[in-house]
């Protein structure tokens, strides 16, 4: 089986703790993250590119460079000589984790100016991933064009995978989040919420609801992801709980939704068995959180 699975995000320079207070440099963002995993789970008959934009300058040829390296294609990645990548710092209270960025200039804020260009690298896609993310981060006219090349992908069979992965701050108002996540749901063959943000900007009691509100916006299947919890499913018209085992020892839980989310994809693609791809997901999350950063070479 063969396929071409693009990511649509945003690469940012990583900035991570090391020995003697020092800072350790990598390169991460959400999707990307997954599609590192999707890409050392799947076959070479599937080709894995990444759609997002960056500058000219020596650290963004630095980031193309790191992300081929990884057998991920950057073709469809567009190079603007005015603009830079974002940064983030990562913070660590024990294994839990939490961010400082920089990236209100980040050239992939620009990812979707280009109808025709979305238009041109999606129409070659089978499989298209994104996240919430992803659409925070663009300008209203962008999100529009998003939108409508999701829409048009979706139609012709693409299969769209969206995890919300909800980040308050980077919304302008909690009105714009509920109503862009519920659209870019509407089109999605495939949604991964993870059920702590869903409570906190939905107030979902429970992982089924969260499961039946994605449902309700029009997305065919979903997996509702929950820390330690048991992951809740609905694949293939069947609803199943898939206990998570323990993980005794994690160092950071940086990329752990990432990561479930890569390894989950690249499974189900394959042999479209919901059991197995939530098992390949959570064995390569459980690997992940043991280890200090997003990335972790498989």
């Amino acid at each position: 089986m063969a396929g071409r699975l693009i990511g649509i995000g945003e690469c940012m320079v990583e900035l991570s703790q090391a020995q003697g207070g020092l800072m350790r440099k990598s390169f991460a963002g959400d999707v990307f993250n997954s599609l590192w995993y999707a890409r050392a789970a799947l076959p070479e008959s599937w080709s894995v590119g990444f759609m997002s934009a960056v500058g000219t300058d020596p650290i963004s040829d630095e980031m193309v460079a790191f992300i081929e390296a990884a057998g991920i294609s950057c073709e469809p990645v567009q190079r603007l000589p005015d603009r830079r990548p974002g940064l983030y710092m990562i913070h660590l209270d024990g294994a839990e984790r939490s961010f400082s960025y920089w990236r209100d200039t980040s050239a992939a804020r620009q990812l979707a100016a280009d109808p025709a260009y979305l238009d041109r690298v999606l129409g070659g896609a089978d499989v298209v991933y994104l996240s919430g993310i992803t659409l925070a981060i663009l300008p209203d006219d962008g999100l529009a064009h998003l939108h409508d090349a999701l829409a048009k992908a979706r139609e012709r069979g693409c299969f769209v995978a969206f995890d919300p992965n909800i980040r308050p701050a980077l919304w302008r108002s909690s009105g714009h989040l509920k109503a862009t996540i519920a659209r870019t749901a509407s089109v999605a063959s495939l949604v991964f919420p993870s059920f702590d943000d869903e409570q906190a900007a939905f107030g979902d009691a429970t992982p089924q609801a969260s499961l039946e509100r994605y449902l309700g916006y029009g997305a065919q299947q979903v997996v509702v992801k929950n820390g330690a919890g048991d992951v809740l499913c609905l694949l293939g018209g069947e609803t199943r709980r898939h206990t998570t085992p323990p993980v005794t020892s994690p160092v950071d839980t940086t990329g752990a939704g990432d990561s479930f989310n890569g390894a989950f994809l690249a499974s189900y693609l394959q042999h479209h068995d919901g059991g197995q791809a939530v098992r390949a997901g959570q064995s390569c999350a459980a690997q992940v959180i043991c280890h200090h950063g997003a990335l972790l070479a498989l």
